[in-house]
């Protein structure tokens, strides 16, 4: 399977995008996606996870203004992000993986396949 995020741009602080994570050569149902992201010189950071059952995880920075679903029907998952703040500018990657699980928060593991990822840059 191969994973395209797109939908990333150049937004104000406090307002919102929405990033999808589109696959190609499988199915996205029923397996758990991580979003992360990543700014120059730092090390990746988990960001959301949707699980097989979809349930949803959040790392705690980003609690109460992104959203994680998933759209069975387009073969996609989205990451609403709303009230964006400076800090929240990275490049975006979604991941999945056939033993992929969601174990925390940001603990998510078993991620494969990485999607080529997104730009969000927040400014004014």
């Amino acid at each position: 399977v191969q994973l395209q995020a797109s939908g990333g741009g150049l937004v104000q602080p406090g307002g919102s995008l929405r990033l999808s994570c589109a696959a190609t050569g499988g199915t996205l149902t029923a397996y758990t996606i991580g979003w992360f992201r990543q700014v120059p010189g730092s090390g990746r950071e988990a960001v959301s996870c949707i699980g097989s059952n979809d349930s949803t995880y959040y790392t705690n920075s980003v609690k109460g203004r992104f959203t994680v679903s998933r759209e069975n029907d387009k073969n996609t998952v989205y990451l609403q992000m709303n009230s964006l703040k400076r800090e929240d500018s990275a490049v975006y990657s979604c991941a999945t993986g056939y033993y992929a699980y969601c174990a925390g928060h940001n603990e998510y593991y078993g991620m494969e396949h990485w999607g080529k990822g997104t730009q969000v840059t927040v400014s004014s």
